[in-house]
């Protein structure tokens, strides 16, 4: 009996010994997807912010500006695109809604972002969007991969509509979670006008025969926590500039928009829970199943050695072959 449950266990410690890596790189990279459902939005503000007042065309500065962003899965869209992509695809329609203190709109910028589900790269599509105008996005934008690495990535700047690298600054604590800083910089860069105008009879087109064009500067900062590349928190010194043209009465330039944004403090308690409660997850997945399982192997592995050392007493001969006898000759 002994013998019979040794082997038993030491079928059962390969097992859990093998089952340890295939959670981890196997398992892991398959299940590891960001939902086709998913639905999120953030609140941000830029307080004592310099905004333009289009009914006289002076920069004033005002108490706060508000900045909504939602993302909303779209998955009739991804399900058409996973035809003929061939792997699991996420479509979020997105809207970054600008208002002034007055709750009047500043600015609108819908948007559509496709990616990979699992490794959140780009997927170019028709449908690929910013404000209307068809993009062909390259890096990453909103989310950093699953398992983020200490290094630069490229990330995708919609206002700009180019992509430039977001350096990795460090690792620092942020209300007790492990996260990486990443800073990018966008410089001075001529850019569009948004498609709606907080001006009734006000078009990009009309503005644009006036000479004016806009431009624009950002330094973005994202703490991200590493495991599940959700970013926890984000800022951005934000600057916008009308140029040049009859808009301006003679003047080279007025400020449109500056500010320095921030997720406002409710937002950044809902993302840390959420966060915190995916990156349990992750570690799952990661670390606690292989580990466990490794540690269970093992374990199985010692208890069936050891019964066989107790199957065995000591100075007990070994059991003899028993022979078959021979036939005898007549």
């Amino acid at each position: 009996m002994r013998r019979k449950a040794g082997l038993v266990l030491l079928a059962l410690a390969v097992f859990f010994t093998a089952l340890s890596p295939l959670v981890r790189w196997y398992a892991f990279p398959r299940l590891a997807k960001i939902p086709a459902n998913q639905y999120q939005d953030m609140v941000l503000e830029a307080k004592d912010a310099t905004l333009l007042d289009y009914g006289t065309m002076r920069a004033k500065k005002v108490p706060k500006v508000t900045i909504v962003q939602t993302l909303k899965g779209n998955v009739e869209a991804a399900e058409k695109i996973e035809e003929t992509a061939g792997r699991d695809v996420v479509v979020w329609d997105g809207l970054s809604y600008v208002q002034g203190p007055d709750r009047k709109m500043v600015s609108k910028i819908p948007e559509r972002y496709i990616f990979d589900a699992h490794t959140q790269e780009p997927v170019h599509a028709r449908g690929e969007m910013v404000d209307g105008d068809p993009v062909k996005r390259e890096g990453l934008e909103f989310k950093w991969p699953f398992l983020t690495e200490k290094r630069d990535y490229e990330y995708f700047d919609a206002q700009a509509r180019v992509t430039a690298p977001i350096h990795y600054k460090g690792t620092q604590d942020f209300r007790g979670i492990e996260v990486y800083y990443f800073e990018q910089t966008i410089p001075w860069t001529k850019v569009p006008f948004p498609k709606t105008m907080p001006v009734q009879g006000i078009t990009p087109e009309s503005v644009a025969r006036t000479g004016t064009t806009r431009w624009y500067t950002t330094v973005r900062k994202f703490w991200v926590e590493p495991l599940t590349g959700a970013p926890v928190y984000g800022e951005e010194l934000h600057k916008e500039e009308l140029r040049g043209g009859t808009l301006l009465g003679g003047r080279e330039k007025v400020t449109a928009f500056a500010g320095h944004v921030k997720m406002r403090e409710d937002y950044i308690r809902s993302t840390v829970d959420l966060v915190e409660s995916n990156r349990t997850l992750v570690l799952l997945m990661t670390s606690y199943l292989p580990w466990g399982f490794l540690a269970l192997g093992v374990l199985l592995l010692s208890l069936s050695l050891y019964l066989e050392a107790r199957g065995r007493r000591p100075g007990e001969p070994e059991p003899e072959e028993s022979l078959d006898p021979e036939p005898v000759s007549a």
